[in-house]
């Protein structure tokens, strides 16, 4: 599956509202422990009108939140997906396979949405951004090709092996190759589709599609159109799912 990128417009109308929220919400360093606090003056860059910085002082009212939903994609045959294409409710996670806090959301969070998944209330689709560079990427293209395969879910968890990531040596192709081994996948069609051109133009453009909407920090989740920054505790994805869950009723 080959998707292009967003219409300008709408990724313009996003990425700034991303970005305001992300400056807004939470520090560069992502830490799982951080709390949803206001700062006291939080300014925002320009909005796609133009009409200069938000700025939210002390006490005031805090910015609405942006609509997000337009970056599901509800593609049946998308295969860095799960869940039923229909469910009432998504979450789009952009991620990397570097992030530590990414890791820490797949082990502590991750078997607690699948329960969601697995009753068909939620959708999981995600996205990597690759801001941690080439290892990044290549893990990113070798998951892929393990989706090719099936295998998409049982090779996500070789990558964060109990909640950890794996050095940048354990991401080189022959070590990915290796992983793909220990799942006795068709390695040679694994090794193809990992060097393909096809793939890397997929996880290019999800790259793309993350850092146009301003997902610069790793872990970024969209649940149900409205953004988490950082691997928050599962507590708050569970209330974020159920509320989306109580509104789509």
């Amino acid at each position: 599956m080959r998707i292009g990128t967003v219409l300008p417009v709408v990724v313009i109308v996003i990425a700034a509202a991303l970005t305001a929220f992300v400056i807004w919400q939470a520090s560069s360093d992502d830490s799982p422990d951080q709390s949803v606090e206001s700062a006291d003056e939080t300014q925002a860059e320009d909005g796609p009108e133009g009409d200069g910085p938000v700025t939210v002082p002390e006490g005031g009212v805090e910015p609405e939140q942006p609509d997000l939903s337009d970056i599901e994609r509800r593609a049946p045959e998308d295969l860095l997906a799960v869940g039923p294409a229909e469910a009432p409710v998504a979450l789009v996670m952009f991620s990397d396979f570097q992030c530590p806090f990414c890791a820490t959301w797949h082990e502590e969070t991750l078997p607690t949405m699948m329960d969601y998944v697995e009753a068909g209330d939620l959708r999981i689709e995600w996205r990597d951004v690759n801001v941690f560079g080439d290892a990044s990427e290549r893990a990113a293209r070798a998951s892929y090709a393990a989706a090719l395969q099936g295998q998409f879910l049982r090779y996500h968890e070789l990558l964060f092996p109990n909640g950890e990531t794996l050095s940048e040596a354990q991401l080189s192709e022959e070590s990915l190759i290796e992983l793909a081994q220990q799942l006795d996948m068709d390695v040679d069609q694994f090794e193809e589709d990992l060097k393909s051109a096809e793939v890397a133009d997929q996880i290019s453009a999800n790259a793309e599609e993350g850092l146009s909407i301003g997902a610069y920090s790793t872990p970024t989740f969209i649940v149900a159109g409205e953004p988490i920054v950082g691997a928050q505790p599962t507590e708050v994805f569970i209330s974020a799912v159920d509320d989306a869950l109580a509104d789509a009723d």
